[in-house]
């Protein structure tokens, strides 16, 4: 039995009391600092608390109920073109929620004694909270039009933070960022309204336009073409092969704090994306677009992994190798079977908190030896050991060891290329997985190679004698040790997720293998 609380008011407090805590704060003067990390962390953690009841209720609900929309509220909104606020949750949405719901209180306790320059913590963490609203309401929206809405809201505040705290090339990463992205999100939203006006519906209702799409048996040609501009603007999101150019020099650019949210949720509307809306309303289409969804996975797995062992700085190894792994993804979805699309959600938490992590370290090495530049690194392990154990053991969970959350991500979304769902080329799949498979051995040549520069050996002579240099503080082991005990946890029991989003998905995949008959 659904909490009457949670099922009226749970979602959208959820959703916008990160915003009410962005108001508070801009009603306080810029230089009370610590009011406004008080602010920003309680409001987070406040979130989490009803966010984290509503996962808990929603688990209690049983295996049999997890399938279904929960926690539903529909109401009018632009009732012009009869758009509604219109938001719940399944056994999709909920992980990639818990994900959201962790990850903000602990970048917010990170940057406790991590503001970047300029230190202007009121802005920052506002933008932060504001960040925070649009990456919930887009994972519960079930509204195209509120979709699109929540989905635009996190350009901005991504936009200012790589712009104003970025690195030296800040303003050319966030207008690429900001130019790429909007780009996509035109083509998306073009997407929408020809299939508003195709079905010749009156609702933007997901689960509605899906129902219209079988029912008005839309032309095949006008699905494949709604669906490409669907898949440009989730695959830009993504970052898929070849749209990713906009991520490395964003990460790069980006202040830790960005780079960690970007990793850890921001990519992972575009899969999402993917999964709720392109799959789910267009099945037929998937099924025509699938072969080259996981052609360009494949190519970003390996021209990814090929692109981090040309890399000479930290930060950016790590960004492209989230474009290898989010390919193992995209490969996953693209086999349009429900154990590809489980392994891809999977693959989408495990994501978000090893390489949120890896992030996390790489800022930490930045504050102690300002540079990132792996040539110049080295001797962590014996200038601040804690922090070079905990990257080996985030390479390790990275480059997908078993009993770690990685190898859940990658190994099962591989062993679905085998077989992809009906009307897919199996042979050709085939061919992909073989690719993928080799892809996860240069992952681990770059990462052990990255692992071998940065901590082992002795430390250079530039850094061997500096004070600065020490091992972690209070605040990291806050913030890094929630994430390193979920990374062992979902390796050992990965049914966790697994368990949650099969129903829904297997939905998914039923009506493709219908269609594939």
């Amino acid at each position: 039995m659904e909490n009457a609380f949670l099922q009226d008011w749970g979602i959208t407090i959820m959703v916008f009391l990160p915003l009410v805590g962005a108001l508070i704060m801009m009603l306080i003067p810029a230089d009370q600092e610590e009011n406004h990390k008080t602010i920003a962390l309680g409001t987070s953690l406040l979130t989490a608390a009803i966010g984290f009841w509503l996962c808990v209720d929603f688990w209690n609900l049983g295996e049999a109920e997890w399938a279904n929309l929960h926690y539903v509220v529909d109401r009018n909104w632009i009732s012009v073109i009869n758009a509604k606020y219109l938001v719940g949750v399944d056994g999709i949405s909920i992980p990639l929620i818990a994900l959201t719901l962790l990850v903000v209180p602990l970048v917010i306790i990170y940057s406790w004694n991590h503001i970047p320059n300029p230190g202007n913590p009121k802005a920052f963490l506002i933008l932060i909270l504001v960040l925070h609203t649009g990456m919930l309401g887009s994972f519960v929206a079930q509204d195209l039009v509120l979709f699109f809405v929540f989905f635009e809201v996190v350009l901005l505040p991504m936009y200012f933070m790589i712009g104003v705290w970025g690195g030296e090339d800040r303003l050319y990463a966030s207008i690429k960022f900001f130019l790429y992205t909007l780009f996509g999100s035109a083509l998306m939203l073009v997407s929408f309204l020809a299939l508003y006006w195709s079905t010749g519906s009156d609702t933007f209702v997901m689960a509605e336009l899906a129902e219209r799409v079988r029912v008005e048996d839309v032309k095949l040609g006008t699905q494949v073409l709604i669906f490409g501009g669907m898949f440009m603007g989730f695959g830009i999101k993504v970052p898929m092969f070849p749209f990713h150019t906009w991520l490395p020099d964003a990460h790069t650019q980006a202040p830790t704090q960005g780079s960690v949210i970007l990793a850890a949720v921001l990519l992972k509307l575009g899969t999402y994306g993917f999964i709720r809306i392109a799959i789910q309303i267009l099945p037929e289409a998937a099924i025509e677009w699938a072969p080259w969804i996981g052609l360009l996975a494949v190519i970003g797995i390996i021209y990814g992994a090929l692109g981090c062992l040309a890399q000479t700085d930290m930060k950016r190894l790590i960004a492209f190798s989230s474009v290898a792994h989010m390919g193992y993804v995209m490969l996953g979805i693209a086999t349009l079977t429900d154990f590809g699309m489980n392994a891809a959600i999977f693959g989408m938490v495990a994501h978000g908190l090893i390489t949120g992590m890896l992030f996390f370290i790489a800022g930490s090495v930045k504050d102690r030896f300002h540079t990132l530049e792996i040539k110049r690194l080295g001797g962590l392990l014996l200038q601040a050991p804690r922090m070079g154990w905990i990257l080996g053991f985030c390479t390790m969970a990275s480059l997908g060891l078993p009993g770690l959350a990685g190898f859940w991500g990658e190994f099962p979304a591989i062993l679905a290329a085998y077989q992809p769902a009906d009307g897919i080329s199996a042979p050709l799949f085939r061919v992909y997985m073989v690719v993928a498979a080799i892809g996860t051995v240069l992952a681990a040549g770059y990462l052990l190679w990255l692992l071998q520069r940065t901590a082992f050996g002795t430390p250079s002579e530039e850094f061997e004698n500096d004070p600065e240099i020490h091992d972690m503080v209070f605040t990291e082991y806050v913030a890094w040790v929630p994430l390193l005990v979920l990374i062992v946890l979902f390796g050992f029991v990965p049914h966790l997720i697994f368990d949650l989003t099969d129903g829904t998905v297997s939905g998914f995949a039923d009506a493709v293998t219908a269609l594939g008959k």
